[in-house]
């Protein structure tokens, strides 16, 4: 058997920390960066150039003898030209900026539908919602900084150059608050870091509890539980109020003095110039620019406060992210897969010694030994827990097995490439699962090409296709969420009409009838053995006339096989088979009886 190897994307030694992961990706969209970053230079020269513009415009053009207006029109025409490269950049930030997000997205939402499934059984759902949307928000708006910030820093030093060489001692007193800003701002950073990861948090806390809401809204509204989750969602919605208001208080300590400080400067350079002007030292247009020059230092210094304080929300999110993007799946396909055969009767299906536990010190299946050969059908019956579906994960390979092996036709699972394997394993769940889309693509979702032949042919193989002749649009009706819109049967049928379009060589029908009402029940078997014929099939069922419809019966029992034969010979003959068929009728007898109950009328008789 080829060896199984750990899944590692294709992720570089870089991209294992957070930043550097942001770095791998800025790095391909280096062009479009460095693009905005020139477009912003560009600006930041000519907001530069305006101070002396205007200085020369009032030394030359006011207090001289040149022309006011030729001076008044350059002004016009640079600030013309500095709206448009400040267009350009913005447009520039958010193109690349949106494209980071979009790339990003895009990587983690294939990690994640590619991960275990034992992953999936721990993850919280509004979890990996928030890192997919709000998280990725965070970096997008930290992105579309990048180019902005790195103009603004472009302008501050060319400020400073030319207050330091035009008055040194004006630009040390302009300049003077900087080194508190930088303080400052520093403090700033190491203490909006864990106040933005506890929003970002209980954000995603927040996101789980609306997901299971809107997905369990039927189970709330059956159980009258509606201020249940309203008091939840409550109690989470005050714990954003209070992490966000710690925030907005960290912010409102130091940001109005990162933005403050620089004015200080201005103070003394009003200060100590005016004195000049009046004394004959210095011109009123140099006075003027040197003024108009600290003003323009004020909005850089803040840009880089917003960025200093978006790039902690954006630290945190790239760490969540990070976290998802380097976990890596335990079920993974093997470096040099061996391709299943093509010829020849094909699904048969050997398990051998077979241990397996969700937990690894309790196993559900223990010495579990079954053999099935190609075309015949197994109806697998069990108490409540004893590992029916177990086994239906296994052969789907959702889980490895701890000991043992499972073969199909002759190649071990864990051989097999997942794709194929999951091709050649065809499942009808217990839980019917309809996407909110046409009734052909829900019978396609294998095959999203397939051709409307092949859609009809299977809902006819099914017993679906006279009722989806009777929807408003047949086959182009769309179905509500998960399907709703349509009877449990109905559900069924498509979703057997799904395995047989994807034709497997094994079928697995997990209790595909438990959620159909006993009196329906016999239009799904009718469907059931026409698509079962010369088709390898794993029936799970409790019921017996869906017990019946299998060549062989397996009782399972403490994690292995306990008798087998057909269902009537188990009928007469095993006493256990007898208990757990009876103890399901009487549960669904218990079952129909409440229901029978709730639907009485109040007060009749």
């Amino acid at each position: 058997m080829a060896q199984v190897v750990e899944e590692v994307e294709a992720q570089p030694a870089a991209e294992r920390t957070p930043w550097g992961l942001l770095t791998s990706l800025l790095g391909e969209q280096r062009r479009g960066l460095t693009t905005g970053v020139i477009v912003g230079v560009c600006w930041a020269a000519a907001k530069v150039s305006i101070p002396r513009l205007i200085r020369n415009a009032i030394d030359r053009g006011v207090r001289g003898n040149e022309s006011l207006l030729k001076w008044a029109l350059i002004i016009g025409a640079v600030g013309v030209l500095a709206g448009i490269f400040i267009s350009w950049r913005r447009w520039l930030a958010f193109r690349e900026s949106r494209r980071t997000e979009t790339v990003l997205r895009e990587r983690l939402f294939n990690h994640i539908i590619r991960l275990d499934v034992r992953y999936h059984d721990h993850a919280q759902t509004g979890q990996l919602m928030s890192r997919a949307s709000s998280d990725l928000q965070q970096l997008q708006a930290f992105v579309v900084m990048i180019p902005l910030t790195i103009s603004n820093l472009f302008q501050v030093a060319a400020i400073l150059v030319l207050l330091l060489t035009s008055d040194p001692l004006l630009a040390l007193v302009a300049l003077a608050p900087l080194p508190l800003v930088n303080l400052s701002a520093r403090r700033f950073s190491s203490k909006i870091h864990p106040a933005v990861m506890a929003v970002q948090n209980r954000q995603a806390a927040l996101a789980t509890v609306v997901e299971e809401s809107i997905s369990g809204v039927r189970v709330i509204k059956g159980f009258g539980a509606e201020g249940v989750q309203a008091r939840k969602l409550l109690s989470e919605a005050d714990q954003i109020r209070a992490v966000s208001l710690d925030a907005a208080k960290i912010r409102s300590r130091f940001l109005p003095a990162i933005d403050v400080l620089p004015s200080l400067g201005l103070i003394g350079v009003l200060a100590i110039g005016g004195h000049r002007v009046l004394n004959g030292e210095m011109t009123i247009g140099q006075l003027v620019e040197f003024n108009s020059s600290v003003m323009l230092l004020i909005w850089p210094m803040r840009n880089i406060g917003m960025t200093l304080a978006t790039g902690q929300r954006a630290a945190v999110a790239l760490q969540r992210v990070q976290q998802v993007l380097t976990t890596k799946s335990a079920v993974v396909s093997p470096a040099e897969p061996v391709a299943l055969p093509h010829t020849g009767q094909l699904g048969a299906v050997e398990l051998r010694n077979v241990r397996f536990g969700y937990d690894a010190d309790r196993p559900v299946l223990d010495g579990f030994d079954v053999s099935i050969p190609a075309g015949s059908s197994v109806a697998i019956v069990g108490a409540t827990g004893t590992g029916k579906s177990t086994v239906t994960r296994l052969l789907l390979r959702f889980y490895d097995v701890q000991a043992g092996s499972i073969e199909l036709d002759g190649c071990d699972l864990r051989s097999i490439e997942l794709n194929e394997l999951r091709h050649a394993v065809g499942v009808v769940f217990e839980d019917t699962l309809l996407f909110h889309d046409t009734v052909a693509a829900n019978i396609a979702f294998s095959d999203p090409h397939a051709s409307m032949e092949r859609i009809v042919s299977a809902a006819r193989l099914a017993g679906a296709d006279e009722f989806i002749d009777h929807l408003p649009e047949g086959y182009d009706t769309i179905l509500g969420e998960r399907g709703f819109s349509l009877s449990g049967g109905q559900r069924q049928r498509i979703a057997i009409a799904r395995a047989v379009l994807a034709d497997p060589r094994l079928l697995i029908l997990d209790d595909a009838t438990s959620a159909v009402d006993p009196s329906k029940e016999h239009e799904i078997r009718e469907a059931m053995a026409t698509v079962m014929r010369n088709r390898t099939t794993i029936v799970i069922a409790h019921r017996p006339g869906t017990i019946a419809l299998a060549d062989n019966v397996l009782l399972l029992d403490g994690g292995r096989v306990a008798a087998q034969g057909t269902h009537d010979q188990l009928i007469s003959s095993n006493a256990r088979y007898r208990e757990v068929l009876a103890s399901y009728a009487e549960a669904e007898a218990e079952a129909h009886a409440d229901l029978d109950l709730d639907a009485e009328p109040i007060g009749g008789e």
